[in-house]
């Protein structure tokens, strides 16, 4: 139950469904989990909680990923108070005006937008999280993508299915963002050859979130146990890849999704 033993690791989007799960698992393992959220509301009310748990090893600072400023306060705030950071998790989620539109729907200002936020934050932060790894001497940092970037959505599941009251579809931007995470893993494991830098990726499959039922039996049917999974069913994966456990894994991707992918 020490697998994390003091490590202090940065979780962004640590307010959202696979961030909390996260931040719950690091703490549970003795980590020193810094939530980083844009939410600023939620993320005080999350710490709040957890202290009333006990988890005293938890800080909440606001962060916009899209703000280089605000990332580099992040980055200053963390490191002055605990002397370094060993880890960075980006499990945030942003996105625009009109995500979840059916392809033949989607103008290209909404495409570049949803860019921007997902892919743009993305690239912003570990950027500027390498350049500090870097002079710190080693770092580690763990991105979140998804199975539906590893291979085409199975568009049979959501026929006849409505989520939030719309019929429910696999965006396309969600496939090419996922899969541009997944590549993105790999080139920042080989540029920072040599630097004590590791840089992996967990592809969840699909998180249970209240979809109806009619989703959920399709869904299961191309899974070989439970189907869709829950939050926590990803977090053993990622404290494995925080601990000293994965210290030689570098530049992969680990697929958590019960078979959905064979």
């Amino acid at each position: 139950m020490q697998m994390l033993n003091n490590s202090v690791i940065v979780v962004a989007g640590g307010c959202g469904r696979l961030g909390e799960a996260f931040v719950r698992g690091i703490l549970k393992h003795r980590g020193v989990c810094v939530v980083a959220d844009i939410n600023e509301g939620t993320g005080e009310k999350f710490i709040e909680e957890l202290k009333v748990q006990n988890h005293v090893h938890a800080d909440f600072i606001p962060v916009n990923l899209t703000d280089v400023a605000s990332i580099q306060i992040l980055i200053q705030k963390v490191s002055e108070k605990y002397g370094h950071i060993d880890a960075f998790v980006n499990a945030s989620y942003p996105h625009g005006r009109n995500w979840g539109e059916k392809f033949e729907e989607v103008d290209f200002e909404s495409f570049c937008e949803n860019s921007s936020l997902h892919m743009g934050s993305h690239f912003l932060a570990v950027q500027q999280l390498c350049l500090f790894f870097k002079r710190q001497g080693f770092g580690n940092i763990v991105h979140i993508s998804s199975i539906q970037g590893v291979m085409a959505p199975k568009f049979d599941t959501y026929k006849g299915s409505a989520y939030n009251g719309m019929d429910m579809t696999s965006p396309a931007e969600y496939s090419i963002f996922k899969a541009g995470v997944i590549n993105f893993t790999r080139y920042i494991a080989k540029y920072y050859k040599g630097f004590n830098i590791r840089s992996n990726c967990i592809s969840p499959g699909g998180i249970f979130s209240g979809q109806s039922d009619v989703f959920l039996k399709k869904y299961k049917n191309h899974c070989l146990s439970k189907g869709m999974l829950d939050a926590d069913d990803i977090t053993g994966t990622l404290i494995y890849l925080l601990s000293d456990m994965s210290k030689y894994v570098n530049g992969q991707n680990i697929i958590v999704d019960d078979g959905w992918s064979l």
